[in-house]
């Protein structure tokens, strides 16, 4: 099955930023038409979305934890998406997932992130945030 792949994460003190990239697995892979989002699991608890991005439409989802510290953002020409950091929290530190819904699935991205929701994940890249 195709997946994700993500880059970029590392660590940072607490005030910090960093940012995640993710790209489709296949050009060509009605890439617009699919809601596209972050998700974060620290170690013990359950994954839960931060973000997400329509694609063709302006939809956007953000957590309240991350609201005004997150910036999610797609470029549809290069078939990517990324997740820019700012202001990090020690809470923030876990493992981050990209994720994508099957196609013709942009109206997901309006409301809380469900995982079931989402067809299509990458292995993850840690970000670790130290006080």
């Amino acid at each position: 099955q195709a997946q994700l792949v993500e880059s970029g994460g590392g660590s940072v003190q607490a005030g910090g930023s960093l940012r995640v990239s993710c790209a489709a697995p296949v050009y060509g892979w009605s890439y617009s038409s699919r809601c596209m989002a972050w998700f974060r699991q620290a170690p013990g608890k359950e994954r839960e979305g931060v973000a997400s991005m329509a694609g063709g439409e302006p939809i956007t989802y953000y957590a309240d934890s991350v609201k005004g510290r997150f910036t999610i953002s797609r470029d549809n020409a290069k078939e990517m998406v990324f997740l820019q950091m700012d202001t990090l929290k020690p809470e923030d530190t876990g493992m981050y997932y990209c994720a994508a819904t099957g196609v013709r699935n942009n109206g997901l991205c309006s409301t809380t992130l469900v995982r079931t929701d989402f067809a299509y994940w990458g292995q993850g890249t840690q970000v670790t945030v130290s006080s």
